[in-house]
């Protein structure tokens, strides 16, 4: 019945649309879009959107209307790009005009109005908070400094892999490795871990994770139809955003009058917070208030709670369905590392055929399969094509990794493709764009990279992986699950044997 309402609106404004369309359409200016599907007036192709695999959607429009399609939802234009030259025509050459961010309700809220590095719009406040980000917050000196919490919280996973092990039990890694990755990102940003017996239990916190990914996603009629936008007050979308909005904005700040206690015990290394509590202090300049400290930390808190658990999973998810690989990867990572039982250093640039997995995973199976939508600021062509200003421009990144056109054999999991190639994922080669490229490019992608190495190294080293009694390769699925983050739909549950 709650969407009898927005149904019954949609359709009325759609024959009013048509009852009002003028007839005579001889003076409009003609402009040349990209192909795609034909659309409803008004609605325009929302009524085809996939929104559980929007990547997978849009890559089968692009097989029947090419690398470059347009389609409209509601008011906005939108374009999406399938191919590494594109993908380098949006995110390099004409990068300053697709560098903005479209200002959607869910990202506007939970930013603080924009106040963060992944959402704002691209302005002066915008360079600013990015620079302070990657100087001061994620630079690879700050990530190195980070290290010994990586490796005491992989040591605590290697120690419950062992227990379970010893007993004979099955190892729920997409679990284990989501409390890895929620202890490593709270400790690196509040300097705290979170467990069942503390304040905020773990479930709590993956409560509240889950529901701002759901925020993010979600289809809000403000953003489409503006004229209709009250609907997203009778639906209950707009309190289920002002309520994940208080309770993350309660936590950020209970975290920080926790750390501007002049009680508090000093702590042995500084977190972000610390930092950017510093940074508010000593450096007035950059006029940093307490929400620009809650917004940046929702990007670390959103973000880095889900992308290296991710490719760790889909890592391990593609070697027990090719053991040859696990194989060969292990191999490597022993004969190259001994005598320890847990790797806390080791030059990983060094392991070819280990470099060589984790780009293959990249490929298959990017964390964010679309990037983080970008705007056009100014009117521009593409491929002969007019882009207008405001259009919103997907970038395929899951669709350019498995282009036929930039990779042989596009489908199957090789590693092998990748020993003789000098590709990186780093930005700069647009077949494979895990972490974006260009001015929006991922702040903390030497964070990431230095936790999926890590564990992924570990895992491999210490354990041997078998499937489960009953359980064949054939049977591990590969389906994911809606959210910005592609994780997969079902637990990876396999068999460790202490190597």
């Amino acid at each position: 019945m709650l969407l009898f309402f927005p149904l019954l609106a949609i359709f009325s404004l759609t024959i009013l649309y048509l009852f009002l369309l003028p007839k005579n359409t001889k003076n409009e200016p003609s402009f040349n879009h990209p192909p795609g599907p034909k659309g409803i007036p008004f609605i325009g192709n929302l009524h085809h959107l996939d929104t559980s695999k929007p990547h997978v959607y849009l890559a089968e429009l692009a097989k029947t209307y090419g690398p470059i399609l347009s389609l409209r939802f509601g008011h906005v234009p939108v374009v999406a790009v399938h191919s590494a030259k594109l993908a380098k025509e949006v995110l390099q050459t004409q990068d300053l005009n697709f560098c903005s961010r479209p200002p959607l309700v869910s990202m506007q809220r939970l930013s603080y109005n924009g106040l963060d590095m992944a959402f704002a719009p691209y302005n002066e406040y915008q360079r600013e908070i990015r620079k302070i980000s990657i100087v001061h917050l994620l630079s690879s000196k700050r990530v190195e400094s980070f290290a010994p919490i990586r490796q005491e919280e992989v040591s605590r996973v290697m120690k419950k892999i062992s227990s379970l092990s010893s007993a004979s039990k099955i190892v729920n890694l997409s679990e284990l490795l989501m409390g890895f990755s929620a202890s490593n990102i709270c400790r690196i940003a509040f300097g705290k871990r979170y467990e069942d017996d503390e304040g905020l239990s773990r479930s709590k916190f993956h409560s509240m994770l889950n529901e701002a990914e759901a925020m993010f996603t979600s289809f809000f009629f403000s953003d489409y139809f503006p004229i209709i936008g009250w609907l997203d007050k009778v639906t209950g979308k707009f309190s289920r955003l002002e309520k994940i909005f208080k309770e993350m904005d309660a936590f950020y700040e209970e975290i920080i009058n926790d750390h501007l206690d002049p009680n508090k015990p000093k702590s042995e290394r500084e977190d972000i917070i610390d930092i950017l509590l510093r940074l508010r202090k000593h450096h007035p300049s950059y006029q940093l208030t307490l929400d620009h400290i809650k917004a940046i930390l929702m990007n670390i808190f959103v973000a880095g709670a889900d992308t290296s658990v991710v490719m760790v999973v889909w890592a391990m998810t593609e070697l027990i369905k090719h053991p040859e690989s696990m194989n060969k990867v292990q191999e490597e990572l022993r004969n190259a590392i001994q005598n320890t039982n847990c790797i806390n250093k080791c030059n990983f640039k060094e392991l070819k055929y280990f470099q060589a997995v984790m780009k293959e995973t990249f490929r298959l199976h990017p964390a964010a399969p679309l990037l983080v939508a970008r705007e056009a600021i100014q009117k521009t062509k593409i491929e002969g094509y007019d882009i207008l200003p405001g259009t919103l421009v997907h970038v395929n990144a899951w669709a350019i990794g498995r282009d036929p056109e930039s990779w042989i054999d596009p489908e199957k999991f090789m590693p092998e493709r990748f020993l003789e190639s000098t590709i990186s994922f780093k930005g700069c080669d647009f077949e494979l764009i895990p972490f974006g490229a260009g001015r929006r490019i991922c702040p903390g992608l030497h964070l990431g990279v230095a936790n999926v190495e890590l564990v992924l190294a570990n895992l491999l080293h210490s354990f041997d992986w078998e499937l489960p009694s009953g359980v064949k390769k054939e049977d591990i699925d590969t389906d994911v699950l809606p959210g910005i983050a592609m994780h997969k739909k079902n637990p990876l549950c396999l068999v460790a044997k202490k190597y």
